[in-house]
């Protein structure tokens, strides 16, 4: 099941973040998105997420089109933006029951996940007294949850210390082991053999990379 995009273009309000953007990626393949802020990188990984839509072109992930089908999509992808969408209440297995029972994952595989990301010890502790990167290893959990071949990871080792980065990194390599796909927006060296890279700075046309407009509504804290 490989991953073609094709042609892409994405307006965030009246400005045309990117255009005529296209790559390919096979079973096992891993991307890494480069560039500067501001170059449309989250942007991209919101599309294929299928959070944002798409002005021009076709993003297909094996027969299953974006454009035609985006829940079938949606059901092969997952994605970890910036926020890790974690409720202060409830306790590190409490978050990821829920998102095995969101997802339709199975409940038993919730220690397995807690463990990936050496979790363990705070399985019972409330989400609200977790340090930052803590929360963000939680967040990850789910990477370790739930099984789809395509991972979209914004950012995934912010906030994490070197130990914790080289455990994502190695789960990154694992999953393409296994016949993943990875896009990753990522200013680390996630160690996979052969990864791609794509700024998407190269396709932005005239002032796309200026600071979003004051009237522009439709940005938000995750769009850029």
């Amino acid at each position: 099941m490989d991953l073609v995009a094709e042609n892409l273009r994405v307006a965030r309000g009246q400005r045309t973040v990117f255009a005529g953007l296209g790559f390919s990626l096979a079973e096992g393949g891993a991307l890494i998105l480069a560039g500067p802020n501001g170059a449309g990188k989250s942007t991209l990984l919101r599309l294929l997420a299928g959070l944002l839509p798409l002005e021009e072109g076709a993003v297909r992930l094996g027969d299953i089109s974006l454009r035609r089908d985006r829940g079938a999509f949606a059901d092969h992808v997952l994605l970890t933006g910036h926020l890790d969408a974690l409720k202060p209440a409830f306790t590190a297995r409490e978050t990821l029951v829920f998102q095995a029972d969101l997802y339709g994952a199975p409940r038993d595989r919730v220690d397995h996940a807690l463990d990936a990301l050496d979790l363990a010890f705070l399985a019972e502790q409330p989400v609200r007294v977790l340090s930052a990167g803590q929360k963000r290893r939680l967040g990850l959990a789910r990477l370790a949850l739930v099984e789809r071949p395509l991972w979209l990871l914004d950012e995934p080792t912010v906030s994490l210390d070197a130990r914790s980065a080289a455990r994502v990194a190695a789960m990154a390599r694992d999953h393409c082991a296994r016949g993943g796909m990875v896009v990753a927006a990522t200013h680390i060296d996630l160690g996979i053999d052969g990864a791609a890279r794509l700024d998407p700075a190269a396709y932005a046309p005239g002032e796309a990379l200026a600071i979003p407009a004051r009237d522009d509504a439709v940005l938000d804290g995750e769009a850029w």
